[in-house]
């Protein structure tokens, strides 16, 4: 397979996309009937990873606590005005094994689905849940010491995060999942990172897992880090992350991880053996909508740079098109996948679907594609496919001011990207209301002498522009109020 030094991963909400096969196809869809001209189109548009979301088998409890629990369907209802039933499988993430789930073709199917991607190029992401485990894991009977129990007086003080477990062996109090700032997910129980004997359990799991794929996406890989979970639990844990990440690896060269991560934990988790890690902070950041803290942000070490995750939305966050509005959207993406680091987009991003589909979910609703947002990210695609986006060195820029007195400069985020063969891109975003100016010097060495076109793959906008005065004074930029664009440079003479 191919590699990349920035690479494009795309997530798939499994069980939606199959309800929506079912429809057309009349029958249960499972992971075989995912059609070879949709693994064809993504595969076209540059992605090297496809993140198949909710594979793992679930259980029926913690289905009949999502479909009992009152905020929770008030959300669903929200989706789905015309909610049934059936609609609500339960949560992906409260797995009872890490089995491809019966309804989805079994084991067997997702190899043949990896197969058909691997002949494309393709690698294959699943989840991993470190923290907990659904209600009825086969665990509870036969290990109940995985988990995290509770006392009466637990109970007492935090009825919101304990719950009665009925067993054959005898009922246990135990604890819900959770992080320390939330009351439990009722549809889950705590796995204890105390107990070694648990740690070596979950690294034969992920040992298991990676037979099945390429890489993991680890959910909320930061709660179980022995800080986090003591402050939470009162219990002291063993480091797990190096030592799981480095046994996987001795049993599978190159796999990858992949941690979902937040609290300013990103570059410790990278420095435990993650290949990436969300990023949260340039997120909110782009949402807050002002240009400086985005290009402070970029000051960061470029090893630490490398190693975050991009991304607008996904299957946690409000979707892009409902969040930003078209202009500052277009703006935000261009910020986002033309720096350095993992592109990472969702299943609906590109048709401006504003709808968030709860991973409890196995249908969506139906919405409009927006035409607009669709071509947009055409263009956006064919960018990260060119070689100097792709594995090229990249550089923030810095912007003077266009003239005295004017103070928009501080409106930009610019940056340099620059391929082996020595080809240029200018990335220039207007990250404002308001009409913005600037003059940016480039660090390309060989504008001298030579004129210069700059050709915006975002826009069919062209200009001349004079080498010496690029390096000299530099280049001049007047863009509109949140105005995206990336300058591939040809010599003209």
């Amino acid at each position: 397979m191919s590699t990349r030094d920035y690479p494009t991963l795309y997530q798939i909400n499994t069980r939606v996309w199959l309800t929506e096969l079912s429809g057309q196809l009349g029958r249960p869809a499972t992971l075989d009937d995912i059609p070879d001209a949709e693994l064809d189109r993504i595969a076209s548009q540059g992605v090297d990873w496809v993140w198949f979301l909710s594979v793992w088998q679930t259980g029926l409890v913690a289905q009949k606590v999502s479909r009992s629990n009152p905020e929770w369907r008030w959300e669903f209802q929200e989706t789905l005005p015309e909610l049934k039933e059936e609609d609500i499988a339960g949560s992906g993430f409260a797995i009872t094994g890490y089995t491809v789930h019966q309804n989805l073709g079994g084991d067997a199917a997702l190899a043949r689905l990896r197969e058909r991607l691997r002949k494309r190029d393709l690698k294959l992401m699943l989840d991993f849940v470190p923290n907990h485990t659904g209600l009825d894991h086969p665990w509870i009977e036969e290990h109940p010491e995985y988990f995290v129990r509770g006392s009466e007086l637990d109970l007492a003080h935090a009825p919101q995060n304990y719950t009665w477990v009925k067993r054959n062996g005898g009922d246990l109090l135990l604890a819900y999942g959770r992080d320390p700032w939330f009351s439990g997910w009722p549809d889950t129980l705590q796995l204890n990172y105390a107990n070694p004997a648990l740690q070596e359990a979950m690294i034969g799991e992920l040992i298991r897992i990676a037979g099945q794929c390429d890489g993991v996406r680890c959910d909320m890989a930061m709660l179980v880090l022995p800080d986090v979970f003591e402050r939470t639990w009162g219990q002291h844990a063993p480091l797990f992350w190096p030592m799981a990440t480095s046994r996987v690896r001795e049993m599978v060269p190159g796999f990858l991880f992949m941690a979902e991560v937040y609290w300013d934990l990103e570059w410790t988790l990278q420095q435990q053996g993650f290949d990436y890690t969300y990023d949260k902070r340039l997120y909110d950041r782009l949402r807050e909508g002002h240009a400086r803290p985005v290009r402070e942000y970029f000051h960061a070490e470029p090893a630490y740079q490398n190693k975050l995750a991009r991304f607008l939305e996904n299957h946690d966050e409000p979707r892009a098109a409902a969040t930003f509005s078209p202009d500052v959207h277009q703006a935000a993406a261009a910020i986002s996948f033309l720096c350095p680091g993992l592109r990472f987009f969702h299943q609906g991003q590109f048709e401006g679907r504003k709808k968030r589909i709860s991973p409890h979910l196995v249908r969506g609703p139906m919405e409009p594609v927006n035409e607009n947002l669709r071509r947009f990210y055409d263009r956006l695609l064919a960018v990260l496919r060119q070689p100097a986006v792709r594995d090229g060195q990249w550089q923030l820029l810095e912007c003077t001011t266009g003239w005295d007195g004017n103070w928009t400069n501080d409106c930009f985020v610019v940056f340099a990207w620059q391929s082996a063969k020595g080809e240029y891109l200018v990335v220039a975003v207007n990250y404002a209301p308001n009409q913005s100016q600037c003059h940016v010097r480039l660090p390309f060495e060989d504008l001298a002498g030579s004129r210069w076109q700059l050709q915006d793959q975002l826009s069919p906008a062209r200009y001349e522009w004079n080498g010496d005065d690029m390096l000299g004074r530099g280049l001049f930029l007047d863009l509109a109020p949140w105005q995206a664009s990336a300058f591939l440079m040809c010599r003209v003479t």
